[in-house]
C-alpha cells in the first residue's frame, strides 16, 4: 500500500490480483481507504448505514442496481451511493473498479457473506 509522494500505477496494481469482489487496498487519505476491486457476475443485496461509497470504473462496464431502477456505468464514470441505500453490482464481463469510502467500510455492509465478504484492511 503506497501513502508517500511515489505515484500509483493502477494497470500494475490491477494486474496483482485476480480475485472478484474482495476490494485491495492501495492507499489511505484522511480516514478514506482507496480500493481496487474486480467485479464479475452478481454481489449480494446489502447497505451501508453510516457510509457513502463512490464507485469509479477503471476498465470495462457495469451496474448498480437499486430495489426501483438500475444505472449502467463504463469506464470513466463514476456513481456515489448514499449511506443506507439498498445496492448490489453486476458485471456480465470482468470490470476494474475503484472505491473510495471511509476505512471501516465492509464491503457487504450490512450482510456476512462467506464468498463475498473482504477480509478488513487487505492491500497490495
Amino acid at each position: 500500500m503506497t501513502n508517500s509522494t511515489v505515484p500509483v500505477n493502477l494497470n500494475q496494481k490491477f494486474s496483482l490480483f485476480s480475485e472478484h469482489w474482495r476490494p485491495k487496498v492501495v492507499a489511505e487519505l484522511n480516514g478514506q481507504e482507496v480500493k481496487l476491486v474486480k467485479f464479475k457476475g452478481e454481489f449480494v443485496w446489502h447497505h451501508h448505514d453510516e457510509q457513502d461509497e463512490l464507485f469509479l470504473v477503471w476498465k470495462g462496464k457495469f451496474r448498480v442496481e437499486f430495489r426501483d431502477r438500475a444505472m449502467e456505468l463504463k469506464s470513466g464514470e463514476f456513481l456515489v451511493v448514499p449511506r443506507g441505500i439498498e445496492h448490489r453490482t453486476v458485471a456480465e464481463e470482468e470490470v476494474e473498479v475503484i472505491i473510495f469510502e471511509p476505512a471501516e467500510t465492509r464491503n457487504t455492509g450490512n450482510v456476512a457473506d462467506d464468498k463475498f465478504t473482504a477480509r478488513a484492511g487487505e492491500s497490495i
